[in-house]
């Protein structure tokens, strides 16, 4: 296994259930410091912890200095799911106090070697084997941090805001199809669907049946109420109305506080191919925020790939979307 980052001062150990309100802490810490848009609850923290692929004696660390007090982390994630390339996932950080001092660049040094691992244990059958990690461009530290280590920057991300006290836009109704709230019938038609409608998506990767329950659909801040599925009617070969988009929407509550408004988040937004272009996206989304004023919500929110292929971008703008912050994906090929 991966020798643990090599910093004298601190001692360092799996994350485990009981070690979670140290590790929210620190959390809480470092989304201050770098201006973060994602506050986690220790709830949200225990369920990081529970998926079965997550091995978390080999895949995970905390740093904790003499008095017990948080501060480091690391997690290497690698989801389960065909894909074109096979992704192990970077997430860690350091207490804002105790920057400066190279235990970054052991904790990375630590998640590339385990990443090196898990290249050698699991079969990808010639797929390229890549590591990712994300920072803002503020955050210069950390983007020192990964230059020097041979990432690369490769891709945009940006979250959007849309106040709702403006007024929503009309959309005309898109014949065919009509929009409904999801129901847990609807999980995992759902679910395939979303594989369906970003399987051309830039990096993405399929969707479990517990995964998508566990992140999704069953997850505490999901709105099931908000979240709008569209149902196109007409000859199929089983019977029933085939699902061709939906906007899945949720409530994270634990930010509101913090970024000064209430607001309905749009988690997931999707059309099936050969459906595009019909205004559907447009319908959905409108609705949705109907939704959310109607519950008293400030704002609307959502984020999006900088490149998306389908033209996300432009229609989350036409609509009165700004961006409130962007992140950048860094890449290094695992040899």
């Amino acid at each position: 296994m991966a020798d643990l980052p090599r910093v004298d001062a601190l001692r360092w150990a799996p994350l485990a259930g009981e070690l979670v309100p140290g590790w929210h802490r620190l959390l809480e810490a470092v989304v201050e410091a770098d201006d973060g848009d994602e506050h986690l609850t220790p709830e949200d923290l225990h369920d990081e912890l529970e998926p079965a692929w997550l091995d978390l004696a080999s895949d995970t660390t905390l740093g904790v200095d003499a008095d017990g007090v948080a501060r480091a982390f690391g997690v290497v994630l690698v989801r389960p799911g065909e894909a074109a390339e096979r992704r192990v996932h970077l997430w860690g950080s350091v207490d804002p106090a105790w920057r400066g001092r190279g235990v970054g660049r052991e904790l990375l040094r630590w998640q590339l070697d385990r990443a090196a691992e898990r290249r050698a244990d699991a079969p990808h059958e010639g797929r390229p084997v890549r590591a990712y990690a994300g920072a803002k461009d503020s955050e210069a530290a950390t983007v020192r941090l990964y230059e020097r280590a041979g990432f690369e920057k490769v891709r945009y991300f940006s979250v959007m805001k849309r106040p709702l006290d403006r007024p929503l836009p009309e959309v005309a109704a898109v014949p065919g199809v009509r929009l409904v709230t999801y129901s847990d019938e609807l999980s995992e038609p759902l679910r395939l669907a979303h594989n369906l409608a970003f399987a051309d998506h830039w990096g993405f990767q399929p969707w479990t049946v517990e995964d998508w329950k566990q992140w999704t659909v069953e997850h505490r801040w999901f709105r099931g109420d908000w979240s709008v599925v569209a149902l196109e009617d007409g000859p199929h070969a089983d019977g029933d109305p085939r699902i061709v988009g939906y906007a899945l929407s949720a409530g994270y509550e634990p930010d509101w506080a913090a970024q000064g408004w209430t607001e309905g988040w749009t988690s997931k937004v999707g059309v099936v191919p050969g459906r595009r272009g019909r205004g559907l996206a447009r319908a959905m989304l409108v609705e949705s925020m109907r939704r959310f004023a109607a519950d008293g919500m400030q704002a609307a929110g959502l984020d999006v790939d900088s490149e998306n292929a389908t033209g996300a971008v432009a229609l989350y703008t036409g609509l009165g979307y700004e961006v409130r912050s962007r992140s950048a994906s860094w890449r290094r090929e695992l040899a």
